[in-house]
């Protein structure tokens, strides 16, 4: 069965160390930590270079049999210094990392394949692999384009990340999945979520950020998602849940984690 990561945006409240306690608790084998902030108004971690934090994560870490699959967020903007990621490259490194999750917010495609291509160059020395994600609200709508700016940079550690929720939201189809080449499939996040795609950005912004439903919940035809990506790939399970209001994080991770595995056994049988 695939291996599954609890993803930093399921229980956002949580600082990394409480993040590694969460999924070791509730039976994760990967975290995936967000070093960086999303937005303006999340929770900001002392998480990049060797401060105290990141000493005690890589000692809670050490102790507790999780690993971590993914760091986030790295965006590719129009003014970005792309070489001041790399303390939160070394972070990751350090911490175990394997993938990095980057967001195309740039729409010069040109100067954004560049960037991504000196990412990708200054993540190799760590073994890290930066993944593109599409998201249908900006620059990198869809896995089409996420693919011809992978393929154009043309390094052997980069990819494209497939969320299911931006992946319909997007339309994109099989086909068009069909076609980016497997080694740039290595892992994927996972959620669900109605079927009914929002008819306003503002919609699609609250669903994918704060709205999203358990796997076998929604509309999003999961399998046949999972049937069409390479087999046994990492799941990276981000899905904010806004129902019940107040559930404490452990609860919405052990639920995710639980959703996603009668799914994956459905799917066996």
């Amino acid at each position: 069965m695939n291996a599954l990561s609890l993803a930093a945006l399921t229980v956002l409240e949580l600082s990394p160390v409480e993040m590694v306690r969460c999924a070791a608790a509730t039976g994760y084998a990967h975290v995936g930590l967000r070093l960086l902030p999303a937005m303006p108004h999340e929770p900001v971690w002392d998480a990049a270079g060797d401060t105290p934090l990141v000493r005690e994560l890589r000692h809670v870490l050490a102790g507790s049999g999780v690993g971590v699959l993914d760091i986030e967020i790295l965006r590719l903007t129009p003014g970005v210094d792309v070489r001041g990621f790399l303390p939160v490259l070394e972070t990751g490194a350090a911490l175990g990392a394997r993938f990095v999750l980057v967001a195309g917010n740039d729409a010069d495609e040109a100067r954004l394949t560049d960037r991504f291509g000196l990412l990708c160059d200054l993540a190799a020395p760590f073994a890290l692999s930066p993944y593109l994600e599409p998201m249908p609200w900006t620059d990198l709508r869809d896995v089409v384009h996420a693919a011809r700016i992978v393929e154009a940079a043309g390094r052997a550690n980069a990819g494209v990340l497939v969320d299911p929720i931006h992946f319909d939201r997007a339309g994109s189809t099989f086909a068009q999945l069909a076609s980016i080449a497997p080694q740039r499939l290595a892992y994927m996040q996972f959620c669900d979520a109605p079927a009914e795609r929002p008819t306003s950005v503002d919609e699609l912004l609250r669903q994918a950020r704060g709205d999203r439903l358990l796997p076998g919940d929604g509309g999003l035809g999961l399998r046949e998602l999972l049937r069409a990506m390479p087999l046994d790939l990492p799941l990276s399970l981000e899905i904010p849940l806004a129902r019940p209001a107040g559930l404490p994080a452990r609860e919405r991770a052990r639920r995710a984690m639980d959703a996603t595995r009668r799914l994956l056994e459905s799917i066996a049988d």
